[in-house]
């Protein structure tokens, strides 16, 4: 194979011009493949943007072909599911249907070992019902919403796959994607996203390729206690009731998911803080962010995101996370009278408004206890805070960034239309988060204002809290990947390990392949 980088091609350009232009560089009348690695948008110069491609061909007498800064030879590496080099007495159970859970039984099952995946919520199909209810009715089911069920939290997200990980492995994380039925893109998108809607329908496919491949799926079934003799997994409890056999327990759970923490405290699993983050959604029009970041080529482009970070004199860092263009935010809640927020988009990413999570770090010096649980005990304060201050019907508090600059309460609303739902209450952050947080967030705001023109406009709004970018706690484990007992392993965001679906499913197949080695 030859790979070609830093291919340049106006904005208006077709596949077949991309394709032609290789050819030109390699001086050949046609290729015997064709295939982009990647995608990106230059955008530094406003007056000129314009995409960079790598493309990979295949073509006659490449021997000859002089390898240059820009033209490199490749070998074609496709990642292999390997057979297991062990048997499995009792099977190994998953716990958790996010992303985690998901590619470890992918990975059990492509490598022969039939399995057991379970999950405290709902198939996706029901679970998207339950949330659509929440959203009109504001009545939460605490094991069906948007952190809880099949798909993880991922599922009601934008479907962001951008991660910072070197592993061979994630290539086969995004051809698995493509497999199930997310857009081919993905695979050289230089910021790839699936979107809530297609995310949904891929983890139905994803869902049957297990069943009929000796994979036993079970939903509404919650992980309640675990079976351990001398340091050994004996079993599990399922719904306070019913009790499991296994030697392995792959626990896949969530972030979000505060009792099971809990019972692994009571029951001895060796637990620690990890620093994580608290803040708040802000809103812009999509139109704004989209003529800041590409100029006259705006609405030539699709929809764009940012990512901004601060780090400021008080010693804390103040980043954007998890930024959705022409998306909504929502209600995130997973525990009665508590109010979160997240952002989701559709895959067109065709709302009006976009948003993204400003985020202040939290040490754990700021939790003021040695609990390992203590900062979740931390997130439900100020989630609890939030529904009283929102009206206590899940309405999110929502704020102007003018009145939030000046620390005022906010009584209406002016050209940014909140797009929270359930609903939203005017309210005043300072009277909800601690004023390190506050004070941190106005800060930042104005400077990220330098950077982008617009970003700190007096009617942007603020929505919260945000305070799930990921799990105060890690579950701790070694190397090897087993936990403080023989036969657990915690993996993914829940055990402190990953953030982000990608990431996340990595850290699945790992632990997988581990352990049929």
């Amino acid at each position: 194979m030859i790979r070609i980088n830093n291919i340049k091609m106006n904005i208006e350009h077709t596949e077949e011009d991309l394709k032609q232009k290789c050819l030109n560089i390699l001086k050949r009348e046609t290729a015997e493949s064709f295939q982009i690695v990647k995608r990106s948008v230059d955008a530094r110069d406003k007056r000129d943007v314009f995409y960079v491609y790598s493309v990979e061909l295949k073509v006659a007498d490449e021997e000859r072909i002089r390898e240059t800064k820009e033209v490199v030879k490749v070998e074609a590496e496709r990642f292999v599911f390997p057979r297991s080099q062990k048997s499995f007495e009792k099977k190994p159970i998953v716990v958790g249907a996010g992303p985690a859970g998901l590619f470890s039984a992918l990975t059990l099952v492509r490598s022969g070992v039939p399995c057991t995946l379970i999950e405290q919520g709902k198939p996706v199909e029901e679970r998207v019902k339950d949330v659509a209810s929440f959203f009109e009715s504001g009545k939460l089911n605490p094991l069906s919403n948007i952190q809880f069920g099949e798909g993880g939290a991922g599922t009601f997200s934008d479907g962001k796959l951008t991660t910072g990980i070197k592993d061979e492995r994630v290539r086969a994380v995004f051809e698995t994607f493509v497999e199930f039925g997310a857009p081919r893109e993905i695979l050289y998108s230089g910021k790839p996203h699936i979107g809530t809607d297609r995310l949904r329908s891929m983890i139905k496919r994803m869902r049957a390729y297990l069943i009929q491949n000796g994979c036993e799926v079970r939903f509404d079934s919650k992980l309640t206690d675990l079976l351990i003799e001398e340091s050994w997994l004996k079993g599990i409890v399922v719904n306070h009731t019913e009790t499991i056999e296994t030697d392995h327990l792959i626990l896949a759970m969530g972030h979000s998911a505060r009792d099971t923490y809990n019972m692994l405290y009571q029951k001895g699993i060796a637990l620690e803080q990890k620093n994580f983050s608290i803040g708040v959604r802000i809103e812009h029009e999509q139109s704004m962010i989209q003529h800041n970041q590409y100029g006259s080529f705006a609405e030539l482009l699709e929809p764009t995101d940012y990512k901004l970070v601060s780090h400021l004199e008080n010693g804390r860092s103040v980043y954007t996370f998890c930024v959705c263009p022409g998306g909504y935010v929502v209600g995130a809640s997973s525990e009665e009278e508590m109010v979160c927020t997240n952002g989701m988009s559709e895959y067109k990413r065709d709302g009006k408004n976009i948003n993204g999570a400003i985020l202040v770090g939290i040490n754990r010096e700021d939790f003021h206890s040695d609990h390992p649980l203590a900062g979740i005990y931390l997130q439900q304060k100020l989630e609890r805070d939030a529904f009283i201050v929102g009206g206590g019907n899940y309405y999110a508090p929502c704020q102007r960034v003018a009145d939030f600059i000046q620390n005022q309460k906010t009584t209406e609303f002016g050209s940014i239309t909140p797009s929270y739902k359930p609903g939203v209450t005017p309210a005043n952050f300072h009277e909800i988060l601690p004023p390190f947080i506050t004070e941190s967030l106005k800060e930042a705001i104005l400077e990220f204002d330098r950077k982008i023109k617009g970003f700190a406009a007096e009617d942007a709004i603020l929505t919260g809290v945000e305070s799930r970018s990921s799990s105060p706690v890690r579950i701790v484990r070694g190397e090897d990947m087993r936990g403080s007992i023989e036969g657990f392993y915690p993996i993914g965001e829940g055990a402190g390990y990953a953030g982000g679906i990608v990431s996340s499913a990595v850290d699945g197949m790992k632990c997988a392949l581990a352990l049929i080695h």
